[in-house]
């Protein structure tokens, strides 16, 4: 499957980047993801549908400042996880709803979070 972005109000998804425009391994980073391989990981599991993730992103800059991330589980459900940098919080519970959404309506799956 081809990454989705989703736009959730004041805060814009997108899958998460490495390249020459945009670069989320600082972001990372800060929230403790050092893995140099950690987005090309994430690419390949929207590829294989195993996995997948979303940037929540400033929508003027599109600096990353939180991550949410589905993983299909057994059955028709899937785990929502996620986590912000410091003072993003809100961020990360706009990004959280509309994932929700997604997953339901997107994938067909009933989620959980944990």
């Amino acid at each position: 499957m081809e990454p989705v972005e989703i736009n959730a109000g004041t805060w814009y998804l997108r899958a998460l980047r490495a390249d020459e425009r945009i670069d989320d391994r600082p972001a990372l980073a800060e929230g403790g993801i050092t893995d140099p391989d950690y987005v090309a990981l994430r690419t390949t599991q929207w590829d294989n549908e195993s996995h997948y993730s979303w940037a929540v992103c400033e929508p003027t800059t599109a600096e990353m400042v939180a991550e949410i991330g589905v993983t299909p589980t057994a059955g028709d459900t899937a785990e929502i996880t996620g986590w912000a940098r410091p003072g993003y919080g809100l961020a990360l519970e706009s990004g959280l709803t509309s994932v929700r959404r997604f997953v339901e309506g997107g994938l067909g799956l009933r989620p959980s979070t944990n």
